[in-house]
């Protein structure tokens, strides 16, 4: 992780079916924060929570991001898999969100399968706090974990948006 106050960062703006995503990249290229235009506190509140007071100037991401996100949202699911990313977090949420990149586009977890995947069963409600505290969504698939029920449960983007990622990704979830 860079030290605090050493990284640079280029927002920029996508569009989506969903609304306008923010893209944070860092020098190398790599996709370190997305979330939604009408989330901008949560996309700056997790980048300082990954990574201390960042700079965060107007650029563009580059084009092989950009390209995975339309392709995505153009119905290449798998697209997402080739956007190098990188994040701060501790080693239980790296963790974490390791596993999620593991899920499937059309299948759902729960935070319960996704704690016993990591090794950690009864990790059920630290799991769902790094959820929460993932700066990559989608690119991250945080929407993909369901409750134990199988109902959809909170998202950063909005329970809407969970459930047109899904559908999207043509998954089954109990409404």
């Amino acid at each position: 992780m860079p030290t605090l106050g050493s990284l640079r960062l280029h927002l920029d703006r996508a569009p989506s079916p969903i609304g306008e995503l923010l893209l944070a990249s860092d020098q190398e290229g790599r996709l370190r924060a997305v979330d939604f235009h009408d989330h901008e506190p949560r996309l700056l509140r997790l980048l300082k929570l990954h990574y201390g007071r960042t700079s965060l100037e107007a650029g563009s991401a580059p084009p092989t991001i950009r390209a995975a996100l339309a392709a995505y949202f153009d119905g290449d699911l798998d697209a997402l898999a080739a956007i190098p990313w990188a994040t701060g977090g501790t080693a239980f949420q790296q963790a974490v969100w390791r596993a999620l990149g593991e899920v499937a586009a059309g299948t759902t977890l729960t935070y319960a399968a996704l704690a016993a995947r990591i090794g950690k069963p009864a990790a059920v409600r630290a799991v769902g706090a790094a959820n929460g505290a993932n700066p990559l969504s989608i690119v991250v698939p945080c929407h993909r974990l369901v409750g134990a029920d199988g109902s959809l449960t909170g998202y950063g983007g909005g329970i809407e948006r969970k459930a047109w990622l899904l559908a999207h990704e043509g998954a089954r979830v109990r409404a």
